[in-house]
C-alpha cells in the first residue's frame, strides 16, 4: 500500500517585511511520513529569490522562474501575473500549500496543467495551523491533490503583515482576500472547504465566482460547509458554553501583556470556558521581545475578529443557495453534537433547495479534530478514488 508523502510549502512573511527571505526547493520523495519544507529548514540546498505574491514585478517573476527552472524536479510552482481584474485591492494574507506526493507542477506556459486544488478555511479565532493535520491526511489519501491553507484576515500571520487587509472586516471581505491570493497564484480551486466562519467564507467565495465569471467557470466547484448554517446565526441560537462571542469579549477585557499561558488558562477557566478551549486560545499568545518576564500579547487582531464575528452572525447566504451558479454544488456537514439547531427548518430548507446535509457521528463542532477519519470519508468522493488510507 502506497502512503504518499506530503510536501508543505510554507510562505511566511515576518512582520514589517515586504518579501520572503527565501524559498528552499527539494525533490519530492515518497516517504512514510510527511515532509515539511519551510524557508531555511533544509541546509545546503540552493536558495531561490522569491517575492510576496502582492509584489509580482515582471523582473522579479523572471528571476524566480529562471532560478526555479534550474532545480531538477522542483515542486515550486511558477506564479504568473494575474490575467483578470482584482476588485479586492492589493493586501496580503499568510498562506501555505500542502502537496500530495504525486503532484507535478507544469512550467509549460499559461495553459500548463495545474494540479487539482482544494482550499481549506479555518473558523473564527483559529489559524491555518489548526487545519494542517487534516490537510496532510487528505493528500496522503489523494496524493495527486494540493491544499491551500490560509490565515484569514485578522488571524495568525495575516494579522501581523505590513500589508495586512484593512476594514471593513466582514465575511465577504475575507472571501475577497482568498480570491485575490488564488488569482495571484494562478490557481482555480475545484473544492472549497470551510469550517464554521470559514464555511460562510467558502459560500461567499463561490457566490463571487458566479458574479465575476457568470457561466464561464473553468471547471465545476464543490463547496463543503462544515457545521454552520447559511443564514443569520444569533448568539442565543448556539449553546452558550464556549460560545465564540462570549470568548471574544472575555479576551478583549484581558489586560495586556499577559504573564503567560497558565494565567490565561486560569482566567478562562474561572470565566466558565472548558480546559480544551482555554488551552487552544493560549496557543495564540506571542512572547514579547524581552522574554517570558516581559509577558505575552495576542498573535491576532481581536478588534477585527470581533467585527468578523458580527458579520458572521448577520451574513445571509440563502440567496446563493437558492440560485447557485451552474457548475457549483454545495454540501453541508452537520456534527452529531453540534451546538447549532440543525433539526429545525434550516436543514429542511437546505435539502429542499437541492443541497445535501451529511451527519458526522461522534463529533462536536470541531469536526476536523473530533472525527477526522469520518470527515475524510464524507469529503473523499469530491477528490476521486483514494490511493491509500492514512
Amino acid at each position: 500500500m502506497l502512503r504518499g508523502s506530503t510536501l508543505r510549502l510554507h510562505h511566511s512573511l515576518p512582520c514589517g517585511t515586504q518579501a520572503l527571505q527565501g524559498l528552499r526547493a527539494h525533490r519530492m520523495l515518497v516517504h512514510p511520513s510527511p515532509v515539511c519544507l519551510t524557508p531555511g529548514t533544509i541546509a545546503g540546498l540552493p536558495r531561490a529569490r522569491c517575492h510576496t505574491y502582492s509584489q509580482g514585478s515582471a523582473q522579479a517573476q523572471r528571476d524566480v522562474t529562471a532560478r526555479i527552472a534550474s532545480l531538477e524536479r522542483s515542486p515550486v510552482q511558477n506564479v504568473r501575473p494575474p490575467r483578470t481584474p482584482n476588485p479586492f485591492g492589493e493586501s496580503e494574507i499568510g498562506y501555505e500549500i500542502i502537496q500530495g506526493a504525486l503532484v507535478k507542477f507544469s512550467d509549460s506556459g499559461p495553459r500548463g496543467k495545474k494540479p487539482p486544488t482544494a482550499v481549506l478555511l479555518h473558523g473564527i479565532l483559529g489559524s491555518r495551523r489548526n487545519m494542517v493535520s487534516f490537510a496532510q491526511r487528505l493528500v496522503q489519501v489523494h496524493p495527486g491533490w494540493q491544499v491551500v491553507l490560509v490565515d484569514l484576515r485578522c488571524h495568525g500571520e495575516s494579522a501581523r503583515l505590513a500589508r495586512r487587509p484593512g476594514a471593513p472586516h466582514t465575511v465577504e471581505a475575507a472571501g475577497g482576500d482568498v480570491l485575490q491570493l488564488l488569482r495571484k497564484l494562478n490557481l482555480f480551486p475545484e473544492v472549497l472547504i470551510g469550517h464554521s466562519f470559514g464555511g460562510k467564507v467558502a459560500m461567499s467565495m463561490a457566490h463571487t465566482f458566479g458574479e465575476l465569471l457568470g457561466s464561464r467557470l473553468p471547471r465545476p466547484v464543490k463547496v463543503w460547509v462544515l457545521d454552520t448554517l447559511p443564514g443569520e446565526v444569533r448568539s442565543g441560537e448556539a449553546g452558550r458554553k464556549d460560545h465564540p462571542q462570549d470568548l471574544i469579549e472575555v479576551l478583549r477585557r484581558q489586560p495586556l501583556p499577559i504573564a503567560g499561558r497558565r494565567q490565561l488558562q486560569d482566567t478562562l477557566a474561572i470565566a466558565g470556558f472548558s480546559p480544551h478551549i482555554a488551552s487552544w486560545v493560549a496557543t495564540n499568545l506571542v512572547t514579547l521581545p524581552g522574554g517570558a518576564a516581559a509577558g505575552a500579547v495576542w498573535s491576532f487582531d481581536l478588534d477585527g475578529i470581533s467585527d468578523m464575528f458580527r458579520s458572521y452572525e448577520t451574513t445571509n447566504l440563502w440567496p446563493f443557495l437558492e440560485h447557485p451558479q451552474d457548475g457549483i454544488s454545495v454540501s453541508f456537514v452537520r456534527a452529531e453534537r453540534s451546538a447549532f439547531r440543525w433539526g429545525g427548518g434550516d436543514e429542511a430548507r437546505i435539502r429542499e433547495l437541492g443541497h445535501t446535509v451529511d451527519m458526522l457521528p461522534d463529533s462536536g463542532h470541531w469536526v476536523h479534530t473530533d472525527n477526522p477519519q469520518g470527515l475524510l470519508d464524507i469529503l473523499s468522493p469530491s477528490f476521486g478514488v483514494p490511493v491509500a488510507r492514512p
